[in-house]
């Protein structure tokens, strides 16, 4: 039986929390607070003009992206110098912040939507099986870890693993299941095909682009359908969730959601899709759409 294709978007809106906000935007930029930090990053979709312009000029932290790709180039920081690591958290989960080379500081705010609806989904079910592939800093695995799954976390970085184990004992959870594996994402889920593995729930938030330990190379538009695929064989008959999340600009929550019921065909539950935003808070708040999202989902799936 075929799954049931929401007929309209759905955005799913994060708003700032103790630890993170979203506190103006415009011109092209966007001014946020991390923990005691204010930041500034480029974000192109901001044609609007900034509320307070002199807001922007008092941040901490401001990212100076080279010109030829937004996504990389150089922090300037005010008087009192750069910035090290520095702790966060969202609900259970604890983690490090980072000003990396490439805008974002080690975590991407917005996905705290997704956040929020996994630690739902993962406490109606008895310790399910959850699989994260470029799980990166491991948010998303320990969200899933403090809700009562048993996790494995994929990553092609060494260093983005290492960093979510990091967070795993910064949040008090190095001791719960989870499995860390530094291995390409096809490879890992193409043996675990082989090996009939598995999973109640599997989580994908991958990369345009990007490039593995061993040279492996990784292109969104190419080599997603059939990992797709591959994961879907990896669900169990009573799976309840298969979540993927994707930025880049040439796709949409609705290409997504087709492809997802591509590979899902013969599974029935119903897949959902829209875009993730962040939003200021105040009167006159506007949200950015910053990724696409499809989930498919299983109600009948391993509740408690």
């Amino acid at each position: 039986m075929a799954p049931v294709l929401s007929s309209s978007p759905e955005t799913l809106v994060t708003r700032g929390w103790s630890d993170y906000a979203l506190l103006d935007s415009g011109d092209g930029r966007k001014l946020e607070r991390y923990g005691r930090y204010t930041v500034v990053r480029p974000e192109p979709q901001c044609f609007w003009k900034a509320h307070d312009e002199n807001a922007f000029e008092r941040a901490n932290a401001m990212f100076d992206p080279q010109q030829e790709e937004e996504d990389s180039g150089r922090w300037r920081f005010d008087a009192h110098g750069p910035i090290d690591a520095f702790p966060l958290q969202w609900r259970d989960v604890r983690f490090m912040g980072r000003f990396t080379p490439f805008r974002h500081l080690a975590f991407f705010p917005e996905q705290a939507a997704n956040w929020e609806w996994l630690d739902a989904r993962v406490r109606t079910l008895q310790q399910p099986k959850i699989l994260n592939l470029f799980g990166y800093t491991g948010v998303a695995s320990l969200a899933c870890s403090a809700a009562g799954a048993h996790v494995t976390h994929v990553d092609a970085s060494k260093k983005s693993v290492a960093y979510a184990r990091e967070n795993a004992e910064l949040s008090g959870l190095a001791d719960r299941p989870i499995r860390w594996i530094v291995e390409d994402a096809r490879k890992f889920v193409a043996r675990e095909v082989r090996r009939g593995s598995k999973y109640d729930g599997i989580i994908l938030d991958p990369p345009k682009y990007g490039r593995g330990a061993n040279g492996e190379v990784w292109r969104l538009f190419e080599d997603m359908p059939g990992l797709l695929k591959d994961c879907a064989a990896l669900l169990s008959d009573d799976a309840s969730f298969l979540l993927l999340n994707a930025y880049a600009a040439r796709i949409s929550g609705l290409s997504l959601a087709h492809m997802m019921a591509e590979a899902t065909h013969d599974r029935g539950g119903r897949i959902d899709w829209g875009e993730l935003a962040l939003s200021e808070d105040g009167k006159d708040a506007r949200a950015i759409g910053l990724s696409f999202f499809a989930r498919w989902s299983n109600d009948g799936g391993r509740a408690r």
